[in-house]
């Protein structure tokens, strides 16, 4: 618990595993939980010091009349460890800031333990959300509509969900067939929230 009584929980998982289907389940119990990949995103956007640190480290083709170019930046990131870690130095520590002066509970993040993510900022609980890597693959080729190979190549650029599941406090399942709301209004109870 922090200073204002309020406990801070961080949920994780690798890509594909339904980490926004469980956020949107929070949000029936009416808890909001701040997203560190659109918060990431929309300060590359906006923050000048922030673009300027990027364009440094990638080049100046980055931002083509003011827009981010993805492509660009995931060629990047994808090329090496060391680009990954880069970047991750550079936009890390806006959003660990940006979190911890926002007044949110909860966060969101799939690299929050790979990244280090995890040592910026204060967090008294861990949620994995788990899938099969199956079930994974399937949905990261439905929703950006790349090729198995392509979902595969981001699924093992990050840590195994068996290495996330380790230094994680709870389990949420989100196969397809486990009951994730059931899953959610026992973890709810197991935080004391929404008593």
């Amino acid at each position: 618990m922090h200073a204002n009584g309020m406990m801070r929980i961080a949920i994780t998982g690798g890509i594909g595993s339904g980490k926004s289907f469980f956020c949107r389940m929070l949000q029936r119990y009416g808890i909001e939980v701040y997203d560190c990949d659109a918060v990431a995103k929309r300060l590359m956007r906006y923050s000048r010091d922030l673009r300027d640190s990027l364009v440094g480290l990638v080049g100046d083709d980055l931002y083509e009349g003011g827009v981010l170019q993805k492509h660009l930046l995931a060629s990047f990131i994808l090329s090496s460890v060391e680009n990954a870690t880069a970047v991750n130095d550079i936009v890390h520590p806006a959003v660990a800031a940006d979190f911890m002066g926002s007044g949110f509970a909860w966060l969101e993040s799939a690299i929050y333990f790979s990244s280090g993510f995890y040592k910026r900022v204060s967090i008294d609980r861990v949620v994995c959300v788990t899938a099969p890597l199956e079930v994974r693959v399937a949905r990261i080729m439905h929703r950006d509509g790349i090729s198995r190979e392509k979902s595969l190549e981001w699924i093992n650029c990050q840590w195994s969900q068996a290495e996330m599941l380790c230094m994680s406090d709870y389990e949420i399942v989100n196969d397809g067939i486990a009951d994730v709301d059931k899953q959610t209004r026992l973890l709810l109870e197991k935080l004391k929230i929404n008593e």
